[in-house]
């Protein structure tokens, strides 16, 4: 008898969490351990605070893919509260494919249900990243831990969606980090397809809990909004991503930015995921990230003057531009400067 009272209690909890219940799924925004965060939506070319209308810029970091620093022994609460401490409201994390798949559903989503709960403590949203780059109508990507499918992305954000609805912590849905073609290289993907695929997606999400807010990423390795002229996301409440990394365009960089993806701002609700820099002599510099602070002056003037959101990359000392040095925290040069950044304009 007890047997089977047992049984039907963890039948009914796991239904219960499929369900979507805010109050019983993992990581719902009901945990008594920590106070709820207000929850967001779009309002217009905002991100609004949707209790009050009150329109919210999110600042903050990109951080490390959680299952990495789970095998470097660093996955604990103070990695949130180092991005805490440099003023922070708002982290993004990066789920690969290959080690989602290597880590095992059930461990990479206790590995995502400690962020939020840490997250949630410490008050900042989270995003969450399919961190995919490629041509996922071909299945042609850039590198092995990039390689998904249209299926396994179905699963995934159905997976992610169904465990956190009504969470309002993770804020946000990433849906796919870098849609490319490379030039032709990865084969055929006319906007047009790819927007159906991503609106299925997004239709999919709204089913399971209509309060989340999907953020498409454009071309070119994430960085152009052009297609938006002629063809937007046909969902309301979708946020748009750009990677505006300082060597996608030669200087004057405003008129380009404005041309390729700051135009969309006056519509719709921005945030650049990804960007940074640093100087061409240092560990891991590749063309497309080299900078320094004139580049940095220049995009957080450009973000600010159009109230984009944004998450530096990468608050990591070995994946670069590294914000870090070690698991001391110790900012390197482009780390002291969005350091700095953080501290001025955050609230």
């Amino acid at each position: 008898m007890k047997s089977s009272v047992c049984f039907a209690l963890t039948l009914l909890s796991m239904l219960l969490a499929q369900s979507g219940h805010a109050d019983t799924a993992p990581g719902a925004a009901s945990d008594a351990e920590a106070e709820a965060l207000p929850l967001l939506r779009v309002e217009g070319n905002r991100f609004v605070v949707a209790d009050t209308g009150e329109p919210i810029v999110l600042r903050g970091l990109a951080m490390t893919d959680p299952a990495v620093m789970k095998k470097r022994g660093q996955w604990n609460r103070t990695y949130f509260e180092a991005a805490a401490d440099w003023n922070a409201n708002v982290v993004r994390l990066p789920v690969h494919p290959a080690h989602w798949r290597e880590t095992g559903e059930e461990d990479y989503l206790a590995l995502l249900d400690e962020a939020v709960e840490w997250a949630t403590e410490l008050g900042l949203y989270i995003i969450i990243d399919w961190h995919s780059i490629g041509n996922i109508l071909t299945g042609v990507y850039y590198h092995p831990n990039y390689q998904t499918s249209r299926d396994e992305t179905y699963r995934f954000w159905n997976t992610i969606g169904v465990r956190y609805a009504g969470n309002t912590t993770v804020a946000f849905y990433e849906l796919f980090n870098e849609p490319t073609r490379r030039g032709g290289q990865m084969g055929p993907m006319t906007w047009e397809d790819y927007a159906q695929f991503i609106e299925g997606l997004i239709s999919m999400l709204y089913a399971i809990d209509d309060t989340a807010i999907p953020l498409v990423a454009g071309f070119d390795w994430g960085y152009s909004l052009t297609t938006l002229i002629d063809r937007p996301i046909q969902h309301p409440g979708v946020g748009y991503v750009t990677h505006p990394y300082p060597q996608k365009r030669d200087e004057p960089w405003e008129p380009k930015w404005q041309e390729e993806w700051g135009f969309a701002a006056d519509t719709y609700p921005l945030i650049a995921t990804e960007f940074g820099f640093m100087s061409a002599d240092e560990r891991g510099a590749h063309k497309p990230v080299i900078g320094d602070e004139h580049y940095g002056e220049s995009i957080i003037r450009f973000f600010e003057e159009r109230g984009i959101s944004w998450t530096a990359w990468v608050f990591d000392p070995f994946w670069t531009p590294n914000l870090i040095e070690g698991w001391d925290y110790t900012p390197t040069r482009s780390g002291r400067f969005f350091q700095q950044k953080l501290k001025e304009l955050n609230p």
